[in-house]
């Protein structure tokens, strides 16, 4: 245990009204009564108050929205916690590609502000929630935690700089880092942009879902759920100063994903609108995750499962996504 990020069960998690941040949280306050958990969110617009309030019913969660570019506010809510779990960040990659700047405030400067915030503090632990993108497009094989960074957009590019400074607080400070990255993300309390979402939502509601060109992108698809389990054991058994890749091998490209929510809506292949490719559009991520799995980590669902889990999910719970579609 020596060598891992620590078993301290006072929580400070950015981003944590987010989607990976907000099921984070329920994973770890569901299975740890005595855990208290800090959520620091700035409530953009992928931000919701509705998971908020959901997650307030829990006696150990408490609120508190700011912005991780705000470094006073930082030295006021930082101290005190045993670990700061940083999901926080601006995530949409066409959003990054439409305007930059908001991408390397938050991710960069944000990142940088919690950073020395934490190790000022001297919260022993600081793990970041980075993503498989930074590797760039992978045309074979699978990227092991050492590969070289090629991030091709805005978004990626913004993240793969997170990255170094938070290394660089290990290299340079001898500061207790660890850093994680995923591959694309689905389950409950998506914000409906991303594409799983988006496609569900827009098929319940009667219509069509945009494809980017000919759906030949591929992605490792990993449950949201799965990630939170291996955020928790890194967390547990990861040793300091590490990168940990975390990823399903579930391979599936974009058009076989459509069609698989297009089978569990009941809808048919009318409903597929073929738009303009995005720009600069990476057409394969991959990681080799053997790292994490030598920790006793594997995902414990199937794509194919969890989808329909997702898309009932959806299907009972409009009242939380229709509110984000009007806003959007």
């Amino acid at each position: 245990m020596t060598a891992g990020v620590g078993v301290g069960n006072r929580y400070l998690v950015t981003g944590g009204a987010g989607f990976i941040g907000s099921n984070f949280i329920r994973w770890i306050l569901d299975r740890d009564d005595d855990a208290r958990v800090t959520n620091l969110d700035a409530l953009t617009y992928a931000g919701v108050l509705a998971t908020v309030a959901e997650l307030d019913e829990y006696p150990g969660h408490t609120f508190v929205k700011g912005d991780i570019r705000d470094a006073g506010l930082l030295k006021e809510v930082v101290p005190g916690h045993d670990v700061v779990v940083h999901f926080a960040a601006e995530s949409h990659v066409d959003r990054s590609i439409a305007g930059p700047a908001p991408f390397l405030e938050t991710n960069v400067v944000g990142t940088w502000n919690l950073l020395e915030a934490a190790y000022r503090a001297e919260v022993p632990r600081f793990v970041h929630i980075s993503t498989d993108e930074v590797y760039g497009s992978i045309p074979t094989g699978f990227p092991a935690e050492d590969a070289v960074l090629n991030p091709t957009s805005p978004y990626a590019s913004s993240k793969a700089g997170s990255d170094l400074l938070v290394h660089s607080y290990h290299a340079t400070y001898g500061y207790n880092t660890v850093i994680t990255r995923c591959t694309n993300n689905f389950g409950p309390y998506q914000f409906p942009e991303k594409v799983i979402p988006l496609f569900i939502t827009n098929l319940l509601g009667g219509k069509s879902v945009p494809l980017y060109g000919k759906g030949e992108a591929e992605r490792d698809w990993l449950f949201v759920e799965d990630h939170c389990a291996a955020i928790a054991l890194i967390i547990e058994r990861g040793r300091l100063g590490e990168i940990y890749n975390v990823g399903a091998n579930a391979q599936l490209r974009n058009i076989d994903v459509t069609h698989a929510i297009l089978e569990a809506t009941g809808r048919d292949e009318s409903y597929i609108e073929h738009v303009e490719d995005r720009l600069g559009h990476d057409m394969r991520y991959a990681v080799n995750s053997e790292k994490v799995r030598l920790l006793g980590w594997a995902p414990a669902h199937t794509f194919e499962e969890r989808l329909m889990a997702t898309v009932a999910w959806y299907r009972d719970n409009g009242d939380w996504w229709r509110p984000l579609k009007e806003r959007t």
